[in-house]
């Protein structure tokens, strides 16, 4: 029989309702919400982290500085005039919790007496912090967080801890809204030649971001009302005042720089004084006709826009001014025309576009929010109205939690996030963030325009781990978002590759687990669906993918080599049924939108998908845009180990190339020691542990094939200590006899060739560990 050995996400050839019948039956439904599904104990620092493997991407220095450890007591600034105590804010700022007072001129005068005392001779080993009292805060406008190297601290985000609530004043929410008032409008939020857009992804409670205003915009920022102002702050750092155009390199003329290079060519006029070695510069590559074909699209397709789908921000290692040149730290990841047109593209709307080479001139830098609670008030409304409603509640009110614009090595831990106005955290051009071991719940706004998502746009190099979210649109990666690892998150929303050739993207060991309610058509009302339309009637499953054809209505298609490795993922696909898997090995290791050397757009029959819904079932492995070749024997491609203690399985693989066209092969293994077989075969059954609450865990279960021949069958037993017992299970048939449980395989897992491996998993309720295990 000629199988791929891939567990495929769910069979193509069966309808929706044939499936249903014959995998729901092995998978029944999983505690959907149990408590510590996220993986909230993992040891991330660079001692852990694994060399890079050879023919992946090198994740290894995701996250705070590239890998380091979140700062400690030790790396606070012992000065006491740079650490702000909770007696202090009352006495000087007049910060007093639970006194129905507006908290948010103290708290601001706080931050700006940091950033002009302390920010100037501040590092990442001499932080300052402000430590905000137990109570209840009062906030009505945006806090500016541009202060570097500051930690903003609260007394815990439980009952007894710190409570920031958010209500917006008349000069903070939007005075503009779409003609059908259904979405805040940008493009009516303008004052003179600043765009509403300038402040995108739009205000939040905090945002790290520069307040510094280009010297061009100095006199309309002066001029300009309250609730525009924010239009002009950061301008110092836009592309189109700091970027510099690029010119050719020799030889190739049409290119600044080639994917793998990393050393881009500028052009031979403008000031070089803002590109300094160890500072971060965005390299922003013009959209082209080509590109665009690319991804199956052509103009008929929609409006095709002069922008930057593909950008990243890197560290300048060398500039060399007499050539005019810089050299970045990592190789480029997409080819930089000097133009649109370079590449031998026609103009795109009669227009040549330049890409560019932009430094961040005022970076804010070294920002850490820890141990508090924020929810955002709003009188009128209930929150268990949002709950599966996926449309704006309060258009004037969509504002975030925490927003990242130009800036870097900065982290959010231990925030409790409920019932925020619209992205609980979101970034827009961000570097090397550590989003971990926070809890987010709830938005009044999830619907048109793109609301309510756990957010990373434009960020690159960046760790989230151990996140909890409940109640949000997606969690999305979008707009060239690369570099970035996702472990050991529990959400229950879709992972949303979400358009603009975000890229090279981890996202493994996470328990991702959708309701068929989370659907677009889930909406009272300013509904929308991904790519400006209406509702449509599919359901959201675990991955979400942008097509070309679809996702060209704003940004593009998502890029390459997105992988998905080692999660739990299941998908509700009618109202009370039972949860099915979704792309269920968890060994493989599915790299989207690749065909094993390069890009490759999803496809069907070998035409591209024009949209991803209604197609989310479809076999995409085997030569159709999903590469699943390889297969991996540890737990994590990011970790050595779960528990902290280096895995004797886990190799060191070989040091390899960033280049996302390396040719992968699969790397060098060794499993862990397997649980002996019975002696009348050769398979073998090793298992992982992939999540463990107080009251029960996780587990995977692997039969490797050992034989000569590939096996048609498999059988696994087990027993389990008095006290606990399997409460579900997936991907096998399960019989059980008192302690003694018995697994067998489903229709399409049950080949196994010689040396490869097949899985199934269980839930147990208990924390006894399986004994006397056998596979036959």
């Amino acid at each position: 029989m000629s199988r791929r050995s891939v567990s495929v996400p769910l069979l193509a050839a069966l309808t929706v309702a044939v499936l249903a019948a014959a995998v729901l039956a092995v998978a029944p439904h999983r505690p959907a919400l149990a408590p510590a599904a996220a993986l909230t104990t993992l040891d991330l620092s660079a001692a852990n982290r694994r060399a890079p493997i050879s023919g992946l991407y090198d994740w290894s220095k995701a996250g705070y500085r590239g890998g380091a450890n979140l700062p400690g007591a030790a790396e606070t600034n012992p000065d006491p005039a740079c650490q702000i105590t909770p007696a202090e804010l009352a006495s000087q700022y007049t910060v007093t919790p639970n006194d129905g007072a507006d908290d948010s001129a103290g708290l601001q005068a706080a931050i700006d007496a940091i950033r002009t005392g302390c920010s100037p001779s501040a590092s990442y080993t001499k932080l300052s912090l402000i430590t905000l009292p137990a109570g209840t805060l009062n906030v009505s406008r945006q806090l500016g967080v541009d202060a570097d190297h500051l930690i903003i601290r609260g007394a815990g985000s439980g009952t007894g801890g710190t409570k920031i609530v958010f209500r917006p004043d008349a000069n903070t929410r939007y005075d503009a809204l779409t003609a059908d008032g259904s979405d805040w409008d940008e493009d009516g939020s303008g004052y003179g030649s600043a765009a509403g857009g300038w402040i995108w992804p739009g205000r939040g409670l905090f945002r790290v971001q520069s307040r510094a205003v280009h010297t061009g915009y100095a006199s309309e920022y002066a001029a300009a009302p309250a609730n525009r102002k924010d239009l002009f702050e950061g301008t110092v750092n836009v592309h189109w005042k700091a970027g510099l155009k690029l010119r050719g390199k020799t030889g190739d003329t049409g290119f600044a720089a080639r994917q793998g290079d990393t050393v881009v060519h500028l052009a031979t006029s403008g000031s070089l004084s803002a590109f300094t070695v160890g500072g971060l510069v965005n390299v922003r590559a013009a959209n082209s006709l080509n590109f665009y074909a690319q991804q199956d699209v052509t103009p008929a397709d929609g409006t095709l826009q002069n922008i930057h789908m593909r950008q990243q921000i890197f560290t300048i290692t060398a500039v060399d001014a007499t050539n005019r040149t810089i050299t970045v730290d990592k190789p480029l990841e997409y080819d930089v025309p000097v133009t649109s047109t370079s590449d031998g593209s026609a103009a795109i709307n009669g227009a040549v576009y330049d890409s560019k080479a932009a430094p961040l001139v005022d970076p804010v830098l070294g920002v850490g929010f820890e141990n508090f609670a924020m929810t955002q008030d709003m009188p009128g409304l209930n929150a268990a109205d949002a709950v599966h409603n996926y449309g704006n509640m309060s258009p004037a009110d969509e504002m975030h939690g925490i927003v990242f614009k130009w800036a870097a090595n900065s982290w959010v831990r231990g925030i409790s996030a409920t019932m925020t106005g619209s992205h609980p955290i979101v970034s827009e051009e961000a570097y090397r963030l550590q989003i971990v071991g926070n809890s987010f719940d709830g938005s009044w706004n999830k619907g048109k325009g793109g609301n309510g998502y756990f957010r990373g746009s434009r960020v690159w190099d960046s760790l989230y781990a151990g996140n909890v979210s409940r109640n949000l649109r997606h969690f999305t990666f979008q707009w060239s978002a690369s570099g970035n690892v996702v472990i050991g998150n529990d959400f229950d929303s879709d992972v949303n590759l979400h358009g603009g050739w975000e890229r090279n993207n981890l996202i493994e060991l996470n328990t991702v687990t959708v309701p068929y309610e989370h659907r677009s058509g889930s909406c009272t009302a300013n509904c929308g669906e991904e790519g400006g339309g209406g509702p449509d009637a599919s359901t959201w499953f675990p991955i979400w993918w942008g097509a070309g054809k679809k996702a060209v209505k704003w940004s593009g298609s998502s890029g390459p080599r997105n992988v998905f490795f080692n999660n739990t993922m299941t998908k509700q696909l009618t109202a009370g049924a039972a949860y099915t898997p979704y792309y269920a090995d968890r060994q493989r290791i599915y790299q989207f939108g690749w065909n094993g050397t390069g890009w490759q757009h999803l496809d069907s029959g070998g035409m591209p998908i024009p949209d991803w819904a209604s197609r989310e079932q479809l076999d995409y492995t085997g030569g159709h845009g999903v590469d699943a070749t390889r297969t991996d024997p540890g737990p994590s491609l990011f970790l050595k180990s779960l528990t902290g203690a280096p895995s004797p399985s886990m190799p060191a693989s070989p040091s390899a190339s960033a280049s996302p066209g390396a040719s992968p092969s699969t790397s060098p293994s060794a499993s862990p020691s397997p649980s002996p077989s019975a002696p009348s075969t050769c398979l073998t059954v090793r298992t992982v542990k992939t999540s463990s609450w107080s009251t029960g865990y996780g587990m995977d279960v692997f039969i490797k094939n050992n034989c000569a021949t590939a096996t048609t069958t498999w059988r696994v037993e087990f027993d389990l200590p008095t006290g606990t017992t399997v409460s579900s299970s997936w991907s096998s048939t399960r019989t059980s006899s008192a302690q003694h449980h018995t697994f067998v395989n489903v229709a399409y897992n049950g080949d196994i060739a010689p040396g490869q491996e097949e899985s199934f998993g269980f839930n147990a309720a208990g924390t006894g560990n399986p004994y006397n295990l056998t596979a036959r």
